[in-house]
């Protein structure tokens, strides 16, 4: 049997059982690396530290077992070993620097203090902060594939970390229902109401996720540490009006001129946008991160990501139509995306294939963006009497109940290509 010693970083790493945590590694000058494997297979990397009788993990991020070796970079997917190596030593360094006086602080906004029973209060304070909680929801969010971490750690920058730095910093379970709403106010008064809904989502998602941690093994345990009893977002109240749904989906006369327009652009551009047409709209976050290995010569299958937090990813196929097919072509290479302007090295952003359509369109057709597709072809679909059961299959959407999610393994292939193929027969009888 060979000895865990003479494993590889990554091969102990995948050989962890679900819900275990390694040491791999000491860290210099204090401290030790390790790992975390989460139940849906996701790894968090963190550095272990101590101070007197205070012991603590401190968050680093996600694990990304496809990084270079030796790369000391972080990706968009992660840290490899490496790279959290150097980000654990930065930490540790951190700490010894501030030894003498309160050890490690991951916010360095504290004072000194002198007697050893304030030290350790105020030190688990700062690992238990308002801060804390919503930067470690959003790297928890990353371990779990869900795209939206991006966007509420954009939103946390810039409406609670920048604009209450003194409130973020105090210990998450003492923050008070009025101090969210007041939170919330700031950011509605400034005409953005949708974000601050969103951020009353996230932020209501971030305290929920720490309480579910002492009943939820899925949870990392470093959850447990904030020890909240209640969640304080629960009694603010969503602007409802700011809720309202905008899709504004294209008629089917729109789509006709959408679809004539996009036909005949030639190259890459061109190939995505039939593709993401004549594949019935599907979502563009989830279509420019498809594999290559996961595309075949009738169909390809991506990754639904959206749900809620602790909720592992759903992979689910859609057909490819004739003219779906021959659009493909355009991105044959052999690199690990399909959608890449570098031969599979990277995919393209979801922005840019957005703009891609904006700029084709033009004036064409009246206030477009590229979300209206989707709403467009479902409502076309709907209008040909296929049903919404059918079409949240296409779409990836409206899938809910236990029945749905737990014993309904059937595909829906057959139901989908009919759906592409009116819709392709549809479109090309206009062109």
């Amino acid at each position: 049997m060979t000895s865990i010693k003479n494993l590889t970083f990554g091969q102990q790493i995948n050989n962890l059982s679900k819900l275990a945590t390694i040491t791999l590694t000491k860290v210099m000058p204090c401290g030790s690396l390790q790992a975390r494997k989460l139940s849906n297979d996701g790894v968090l990397l963190y550095w272990r530290y101590s101070f007197g009788n205070y012991s603590a993990r401190i968050l680093i991020g996600p694990y990304n077992s496809l990084a270079s070796p030796k790369s000391l970079m972080k990706t968009n997917a992660g840290f490899s070993i490496q790279a959290a190596i150097s980000e654990a030593q930065k930490l540790a360094h951190q700490h010894m620097t501030n030894k003498t006086t309160v050890g490690f602080q991951k916010f360095s906004t504290m004072k000194k203090f002198q007697s050893k029973k304030t030290l350790d209060a105020i030190t688990e304070t700062s690992d238990t902060s308002l801060k804390n909680l919503l930067a470690s929801y959003c790297t928890y969010l990353q371990a779990l594939n869900k795209p939206s971490y991006k966007d509420a750690l954009s939103i946390f920058n810039v409406h609670v970390f920048s604009e209450w730095g003194k409130l973020s910093l105090l210990p998450a379970k003492e923050i008070t229902t009025e101090q969210v709403a007041d939170l919330l106010r700031a950011v509605h008064e400034k005409g953005l109401q949708r974000t601050s809904n969103k951020l009353r989502s996230y932020m209501r998602s971030a305290y929920q996720v720490a309480q579910s941690a002492k009943t939820k093994a899925s949870i990392p345990a470093s959850f447990k540490t904030f020890d909240l009893s209640f969640n304080p977002v629960d009694g603010t109240q969503p602007d409802s009006s700011a809720n309202k749904s905008d899709k504004n989906p294209l008629s089917e006369k729109e789509l006709h001129i959408y679809w004539n327009i996009v036909k005949d652009i030639p190259g890459l551009s061109g190939a995505a946008l039939k593709i993401h047409l004549l594949t019935g709209g599907l979502r563009i976050q989830q279509l420019v991160h498809l594999e290559q290995s996961k595309t075949t010569e009738n169909s390809i299958t991506l990754t639904d990501s959206k749900g809620r937090a602790g909720t592992a990813p759903r992979s689910y196929t859609t057909p490819l139509v004739k003219s779906a097919q021959e659009a493909m072509k355009e991105f044959k290479h052999a690199g690990f995306y399909t959608f890449s302007t570098d031969g599979g090295n990277t995919h393209i952003a979801n922005t840019t294939l957005s703009n891609w359509a904006k700029q084709v369109v033009g004036k064409s057709i009246k206030n477009f963006s590229a979300k209206r597709v989707r709403s467009g072809v479902e409502t076309f679909l709907a209008q040909k009497g296929f049903s919404k059961d059918w079409r949240g299959r296409l779409q990836s959407h409206g899938i809910s109940g236990i029945q749905d999610r737990h014993y309904d393994g059937y595909d829906y292939f057959k139901e989908k290509l009919e759906m592409l193929e009116v819709l392709e027969s549809t479109l090309q009888s206009a062109s």
